[in-house]
């Protein structure tokens, strides 16, 4: 495959940031004491009078933007996943899912392509915490073009949303020009009669890799974007499976509560067919390089692959 430009969704969500500020007066954004970090310095840059620094004080931050929701307000709340999601659990459950409050979580460097951080900010459990709370989208872009899309629908639904942004650059394979979003609804990247490739967030672009590399080999895998975790896009998963009798979901979280998860209980609903998933398999990451980590914990073509192999050889 070509080489493609590559740009980090945490830019991609500073970005689409600054174009909001030029058209919607009721978006406001606050932040953790890591604008630079999480790329929302570029909004308060373009506009300091809508931006607040809650310091490092997440739990505050998140009751703060649930009051500017009360007041008409469209608060973007940014700091790690792992605060977001983690540290915040409480506020986020009672203080925005409970009430409905209409805020949007933009949560960067989760998954192990945090690289150097380590352990303790590679958040691997977002995606399942987010999922299990009433009310709440999940999304999870795959580039540059779907991550501004996301922040752009997110504008536009009344509602809590959480956002899952990385740190790691990654392909922009997604074309700005004819890309279609919505919420809820999956992409068909490619079609296939063998296996189907479900894929989330950095996994996607390796999981169309994976599938010209099944080609070479005769092997027809179909491949599946899930952009929104939640609500799922069950038709889109049920039809391929359908079509080609075995699946494999790829994702940089534990396959414990996120894609793989979800995808499980749509199949076991509603077209039991052999599933093999590949994410974090229950552990801690650790420090290191983002791309020696992904290859490390597995998150690469060459295992989706395998596990396509595997979820075959199991029909």
């Amino acid at each position: 495959m070509a080489e493609m430009m590559k740009k980090a969704t945490r830019q991609s969500y500073g970005e689409a940031l600054v174009e909001l500020a030029k058209t919607n007066p009721k978006v406001v954004v606050m932040d953790a004491d890591l604008a630079h970090a999480t790329q929302t310095v570029m909004f308060k840059e373009a506009c300091p009078e809508r931006f607040f620094n809650a310091g490092i004080a997440e739990n505050n931050m998140v009751g703060v933007a649930a009051g500017l929701s009360t007041c008409g307000y469209i608060p973007f709340v940014s700091t790690f996943a792992m605060f977001a999601a983690g540290r915040s659990y409480d506020q986020v459950r009672n203080m925005l899912g409970y009430p409905h409050n209409n805020v949007k979580i933009c949560a960067t460097h989760a998954g192990i392509s945090v690289g150097e951080d380590g352990a303790t900010h590679q958040c691997n459990e977002d995606i399942a915490l987010m999922r299990v709370v009433p009310g709440m989208v999940v999304m999870n872009p795959a580039d540059d073009t779907e991550a501004k899309a996301c922040i752009k629908a997110a504008v536009d639904y009344q509602g809590p949303v959480y956002i899952r942004l990385g740190r790691m650059a990654c392909p922009i394979f997604n074309d700005p020009a004819t890309y279609e979003f919505e919420i809820g609804k999956g992409v068909q990247l490619k079609e296939g009669t063998d296996v189907t490739i479900v894929a989330t967030g950095l996994m996607v672009y390796e999981a169309i890799v994976a599938a010209e590399k099944l080609a070479e080999e005769g092997i027809s895998a179909a491949v599946v974007n899930i952009h929104t975790i939640k609500p799922l896009d069950t038709e889109i998963i049920l039809k391929n499976a359908a079509a080609t009798g075995a699946v494999v979901t790829a994702e940089e979280h534990s396959i414990i509560g996120g894609l793989g998860s979800a995808v499980a209980e749509a199949l076991a609903e509603g077209c039991p067919v052999p599933l093999v998933r590949l994410g974090v398999n229950d552990e801690y990451g650790h420090s290191g390089p983002a791309g020696a980590l992904l290859k490390e914990f597995g998150l690469t073509a060459d295992n989706i692959v395998a596990k396509a192999k595997e979820a075959i050889a199991k029909k």
